[in-house]
């Protein structure tokens, strides 16, 4: 019986350990935004501050923008197209990105912004003085707690945006009877707004988004919340709720927006509130459990742990803080399910895309208009949804792609004189398509191509063959319009994109970044092609497209190594080894693309790894979370970890722009300012340490550092349909893996360790013969004569094959 009970004490301890790695905690409120703690439910979202004399809950939900349907494309873009080519291939490009300038850009100027709902304020009259404070997010529940006593009486507050029931729900209880004492307001900085009170326990915000560029401000939007109280009295102002001797009080807070879609606006925010409203006759306990079983559902399907680092708790920011030094172990799988916490709380089935804060902004103007960056940064909030087992939110990227194929249809048409359909590197709520900003970085052609990347990804992680019939006209007009935009440079008789831009970069000797044959524009047509030819097969579709496409797609400029040994940028050979720029545009052929390889393309290979080299490692945050999955896709674990290093460092907001990125208190990613992307970028990042399968084979430990040496990883997911139900390692080599088949096909495994297990050979083909891994065909590169080249040397590996049926469970052990 004592064994028995020593055992059961032990299993407790473990739950409550593990429960305590999901949860990080401040000891005192918020004092700025970026101390302030997230929930959302994809569609609505909220940051709390934890206030003692005055709680803040800032409001958001998602389609409150400036503007109104609209279109940006410019019709002076066809009658120049073929100047501004003949000005790049004459080398004439200050002149040509003067004409992009004039003639290209969107006539209605920056794009729409995303806009805040506002803040409930709950003020608390004069009291004494606070002790036991603790402020928290539990990862595992989707729920924020803060507690703390004053004059004996413990305060609880418990807030969570519910998954079920469409309302954010903030329940405040006092120890004592009659101790709970607050007044209820809304605030905001937006204009043209009106606070009422519709009933003696209810308020309500009404407002309406922002003209901006000439665009009238079409969203209507009306914030409402509904008070109960236990005990006490509830009495009502003109514009406030007053609470007096309550033991408890509940709120229930509803948003809405007129927005039906990017280009209708007539639904009825109040209606659309009173359906939500009717959730709040449900008992508290019945909600939170509703709200915590469906977060779970998707949550729950992946776990880190890693061996004790005997790191003492302590408050996320001096965690954050100590990083560097103690190499917290525990903060690694934290902010990895932080990641993971933000996409389920801000991108579910039937919401709009996560923007560049997901769903969270306090401002009147966003940062960056908060809008959807298509040159990475939008890309980068979804690197996890396939990987790290949430392949539904995959689903508003998904449609939004189906919007911007519609829209992108007249920009290509009108701007271009081509087929198909086009996005530049902005996009919005409306989904507008045309150049912004500058030519200098606006006037980029190829964020289709790279959206594409998404569609093709999703079938091989899958194997869906009705997704990809549902994708393959999307794929097939994204490479009509490559077909058409395509032109000869009569300078090297290769076909290129242009006018163009390697993003938001230049070289050093020149002022602008207007040029043609760019390598990044070369890597995402490439892709764009192959992967539309594949389709086009395995669809029985289109069988002359393909074959155009496969004899266009050898007619592009190969990859390239430049006299310092760096892949090069741009087709000419233009690269700084001084150059540090946040952008590595480049390199996406290695990462998220797979056409670089260390195994099949080791020269190319070192280039990439001289690039980083000499781009360093400070830069923005997302960046460096771009970074963190460019060394572990080099199969250099600790390099990646040093990345993450420097990810986890503490940021305050007084950091500028041109200040390296790190990490806000609240665990955000700071650009800075706070940009979401970074920490999805990180989150993918990470889970590339343990898992990587976009080589021909699914490889297990890839590139784990020496930091991380024992631990196990559950429910991440390969391409070819396959789950990784648990992989444990101890001292950097693996214990025992269990990966489940749910399509069935050939299993290629990859290993630096040698294993066995029923049914699993030595691979004796080159070439996997599961078509879902098979390898894209790339040009040989071109190198320069100055470059000191020998070739990536890779880590020597065991492969195996085993033959699985749909469902099976493979088992495997290190080979003794």
């Amino acid at each position: 019986m004592k064994k028995l009970t020593t055992l059961l004490l032990g299993i407790l301890a473990a739950v409550a350990a593990l429960q305590a790695q999901n949860v990080f905690w401040f000891d005192k409120p918020a004092s700025y935004w970026e101390e302030a703690l997230p929930i959302g439910n994809g569609r609505i979202g909220a940051m709390i501050f934890g206030g003692t004399d005055t709680e803040e809950i800032q409001l958001n939900e998602e389609t409150i923008s400036t503007g109104g349907p609209y279109e940006n494309w410019n019709p002076n873009g066809l009658k120049n197209l073929q100047k501004i080519r003949d000005l790049i291939f004459a080398g004439e490009y200050e002149a040509a990105q003067k004409l992009g300038d004039e003639n290209f850009l969107s006539p209605v100027g920056e794009e729409m912004s995303y806009q805040t709902a506002g803040s409930v304020k709950i003020a608390f009259p004069e009291r004494g003085e606070v002790t036991d404070y603790r402020r928290e997010l539990d990862l595992e529940r989707a729920v924020v707690r803060t507690s703390y006593k004053v004059d004996g009486v413990e305060y609880v507050e418990e807030s969570f945006a519910s998954f079920i029931d469409n309302l954010i729900i903030v329940r405040l209880t006092a120890s004592q009877p009659k101790a709970l004492n607050c007044e209820l307001s809304f605030t905001t900085p937006m204009k043209d707004t009106r606070v009422s009170v519709p009933a003696k326990n209810q308020l309500r915000l009404e407002g309406q988004g922002a003209e901006k560029g000439g665009i009238p401000g079409a969203i209507r939007y009306v914030n409402d919340l509904k008070a109960t109280t236990k005990g006490g009295k509830l009495s009502a102002t003109d514009s406030t709720l007053r609470v007096e001797g309550a033991t408890e009080l509940l709120l229930h807070i509803a948003l809405a927006t007129n927005f039906v879609d990017y280009k209708t606006v007539d639904a009825d925010p109040y209606v659309r509130n009173a359906i939500s409203m009717r959730n709040s006759q449900k008992k508290y306990a019945q909600a939170l459990a509703d709200h915590v079983a469906a977060y779970r559902k998707q949550y729950g399907r992946v776990k880190l742990e890693f061996a004790p680092s005997g790191v003492p708790d302590a408050p996320v920011n001096e965690r954050i803080r100590n990083f560097a030094e103690n190499h917290d172990a525990q903060l690694v799988s934290l902010y990895f399910q932080f990641g993971r916490y933000l996409l389920i709380s801000c991108s579910q089935p039937g919401t709009q895309a996560a923007n560049l804060q997901g769903i969270w902004n306090a401002s009147l103007m966003a940062p960056w208009c908060a809008n959807y960056t298509t040159n990475i940064n939008t890309e980068m909030n979804y690197w996890p949804a396939e990987l790290t087992n949430l392949p539904e939110l995959h689903e508003p990227l998904l449609r939004m792609i189906r919007e911007l194929a519609v829209t992108g249809a007249n920009t290509a048409r009108y701007m271009y004189g081509c087929r198909g359909w086009v996005v530049h590197h902005n996009s919005d709520l409306w989904r507008i398509t045309g150049a912004l900003d500058y030519a200098y970085c606006g006037l980029w052609p190829s964020g289709a191509a790279w959206l594409c990347q998404h569609l093709w990804d999703r079938y091989l992680f899958s194997g869906d063959e009705a997704f990809l019939a549902e994708a393959y006209p999307l794929m097939k007009g994204a490479a009509e319009f490559f077909v058409d935009f395509l032109v000869e440079d009569p300078n090297t008789g290769y076909l290129v994109v242009t006018p163009s831009d390697s993003p938001e970069n230049r070289p050093a000797h020149l002022k602008t970044n207007m040029f043609a044959g760019i390598t990044m524009d070369n890597q995402l047509v490439t892709d764009l092609f192959s992967n539309t030819e594949r389709a086009a097969a395995i669809l029985g579709r289109d069988a002359a497209f393909a074959d155009t496409l496969a004899t266009m797609r050898r007619r592009l400029p190969p990859m390239q190594i430049g006299q310092y040994g760096q892949l090069q940028e741009w087709f000419e050979d233009w690269d700084s080894p001084t150059d540090n720029h946040r952008h590595v545009s480049h390199l996406w052929g290695f990462y998220p693309g797979y056409q670089i390889s260390p195994y099949r393309t080791p020269v190319l290979t070192e280039g990439v790894r001289n690039t980083l080299i000499q781009r360093g490692d400070p830069s923005t945050g997302w960046s460096m979370g771009w970074k963190v999955c460019l060394w572990a896709r080099m199969l250099d674990g600790n390099h990646a970890f040093k990345l993450i290093t420097d990810q986890l460092t503490l940021v305050t907001p007084g950091r500028r722009f041109s200040m390296a990125g790190g990490t806000y208190p609240n665990l955000f990613d700071a650009h800075p300012p706070f940009q979401i992307d970074g920490n999805f970028g990180c989150t993918a990042g990470i889970a590339e340490l343990f898992l990587q399968s976009h080589d021909g084979a699914v490889h297990l430990l890839p590139a784990l550092p020496d930091a991380l040496a024992d631990g196990c990883v559950e429910g991440l997911r390969a391409r070819g349909g396959f789950v990784l139900e648990h992989l444990e390692w101890k001292d950097g080599h693996i214990v025992e893996a269990r990966l489940r088949s749910t399509i069935g096909g050939n299993l290629r495994i990859r290993s630096y360790d040698a294993l066995t297990g029923e049914g699993l050979t030595e691979a004796t083909t080159e070439a996997n013969p599961n078509p879902l891994f098979a390898v894209q065909e790339i040009s040989r590169p071109m190198i320069s004569e100055k470059a000191p080249m020998r070739g990536y040397i890779a880590p020597e590996a065991h492969l195996y094959d085993i033959a699985t049926e749909p469902g099976q469970l493979i088992h495997l052990v290190v080979s003794k």
